[in-house]
């Protein structure tokens, strides 16, 4: 079994005084032992749309990088600082789509690993229920190399690059055949 590395490894001196003194202080931090600065490695934040059109179809992009490029993805990405999950789903909705979110329900979240330069980002992927104001105008854009609509009965998440992705996809499955079931389109 290979060591577990320190999600901070990469980083070799204190980023306030430049002490090579910095080391592993518990799992999620690391400690300078010149100055006494700490620093946690939180995750990331990170979105993913779930967004529905009339025939039950569920909005799709293919990814044009890595990690997992080629592979089938939702549209979605990082927060950026100052933005709230909400506000950060809409705009990547915008950049990989070009669809305007009209509305976006939180619906769970999950822990994740990102690759990333080498490293791995240690991430919280928010899935939203997103509304949009036309559906027919999905085009891919930015980081998307296709958006695709696939009818709901034929998801397949083992096609979805990312192990977040999949594992969302299964419970947004799971969650819409519960509401099938109790209530009938």
């Amino acid at each position: 079994m290979s060591e577990r590395v320190h999600p901070l490894a990469k980083f070799s001196f204190c980023p306030v005084c430049g002490s090579k003194l910095w080391v592993v202080n518990n799992f999620k931090s690391k400690r300078c032992e010149s100055c006494g600065f700490v620093y946690y490695g939180n995750p990331s934040a990170a979105n993913v749309a779930l967004i529905l059109n009339e025939h039950d179809e569920l909005l799709v992009v293919r990814r044009k990088q890595e990690p997992a490029k080629g592979t089938l993805d939702l549209p979605g990405g990082f927060t950026d600082m100052g933005e709230t999950g909400e506000e950060g789903v809409i705009r990547e909705v915008l950049e990989e789509t070009g669809l305007h979110v009209t509305r976006a329900d939180y619906l769970f979240s999950i822990p994740n690993l990102y690759r990333y330069s080498d490293m791995d980002i240690h991430t919280l992927d928010m899935f939203f229920r997103c509304c949009v104001s036309d559906t027919s105008s999905a085009t891919a854009m930015d980081d998307a190399e296709e958006a695709l609509w696939i009818p709901v009965n034929e998801l397949h998440p083992d096609e979805f690059g990312l192990r977040s992705v999949r594992e969302g996809l299964i419970r947004f499955l799971e969650r819409e055949n519960e509401r099938e079931e109790v209530t009938p389109r």
